[in-house]
């Protein structure tokens, strides 16, 4: 097999990779604690990818200490905030509105950019950023946006608001120069390793008030299918599929993430798809493609023809 075929089939399935998070993490938060449930699956994670990234951990280790500061405010949003979040949201809210609401987080990025670097936003991307925050609102009030003016909202929504907020930051804050001479993998370990530590205290406060701790297979199998499906296949065949066709091509696959999220949750977890999910989707994803579609690819291929 061609190593672009390859890329391809590995790219098609990354959107279910990315989506299982949600999936398994609806799952596993009813018996796992949020905190826990965080520290063991970037724990294992870790683990699990340590002996590919080593060499890359001693290599740069001198940069690593240099930057310890910029790696443990990436490690508590991405790991921390985002992904504690996550969890303690899927107490509270459906998968589905979940992933409806955390798809806007490339427009979030957009818009984080043009603060924080002076990034120019064109007219297209503008209007991309507006139907797109239009689709969250419609999400979280569930199609009544009347219901804004009265502010009812519901607590697991409004984590996932926060949770995208802050992947969006931690994406922004990843593309510093100063860790490009560092491998994806490396990377990866590093964050995924300090991002576990960061919830010891947390965890340890969880398990003495409590008095939870994952003993049953099937809490280890959710944490298992979250440390080696959510999280290494998830960014492994991503970053793959980066190195053969390039970040564009491999970008539009996660469009497919949206739609293939929601109907895991319908089939696995049973979840009603609502009218007001139905136009959310269509408002969030017409938002995100105007905003973030690489229309580049278009004039490529025109040209090649």
């Amino acid at each position: 097999m061609s190593p672009n075929i390859l890329a391809y089939l590995l790219l098609a399935l990354c959107p279910f990779f990315l989506s299982s998070n949600l999936i398994i993490g609806s799952i596993a938060v009813r018996t796992i604690d949020p905190f826990t449930l965080t520290f063991f699956r970037w724990g294992l994670a870790f683990l699990m990818i340590l002996p590919f990234a080593w060499g890359a951990l001693v290599k740069h280790r001198h940069l690593f200490a240099e930057q310890w500061k910029l790696i443990c405010l990436n490690a508590f949003l991405a790991m921390g905030v985002c992904g504690t979040g996550v969890y303690l949201g899927l107490k509270y809210t459906s998968a589905t509105n979940g992933t409806l609401i955390y798809t806007a987080s490339p427009v979030l990025i957009i818009i984080i950019e043009w603060l924080y670097r002076g990034r120019p936003i064109s007219l297209r991307e503008i209007t991309g950023i507006l139907v797109a925050v239009l689709g969250i609102f419609y999400i979280i009030f569930k199609g009544r946006l009347d219901a804004l003016w009265s502010v009812e909202f519901n607590s697991g929504d409004l984590l996932f608001v926060i949770a995208a907020i802050c992947w969006a930051i931690y994406s922004t804050l990843s593309k510093k120069r100063v860790f490009q001479p560092v491998s994806t993998v490396g990377m990866f370990a590093v964050v995924a390793g300090v991002g576990a530590a960061i919830q010891v205290p947390f965890m340890t406060w969880e398990i003495v008030t409590l008095g939870n701790f994952p003993v049953q297979a099937d809490q280890w199998i959710s944490l298992f299918g979250l440390a080696l499906i959510s999280s290494i296949l998830a960014f492994t065949t991503y970053q793959y599929g980066i190195k053969i066709l390039g970040p564009a091509t491999s970008g539009v696959f996660m469009y497919l993430m949206t739609p293939i999220g929601v109907v895991l949750a319908v089939v696995f977890l049973g979840e009603d798809f609502l009218p007001f999910h139905a136009i959310g989707l269509i408002l969030v994803m017409t938002g995100v493609v105007l905003a973030t579609f690489p229309v580049h690819l278009f004039a490529r291929h025109s040209k090649q023809a």
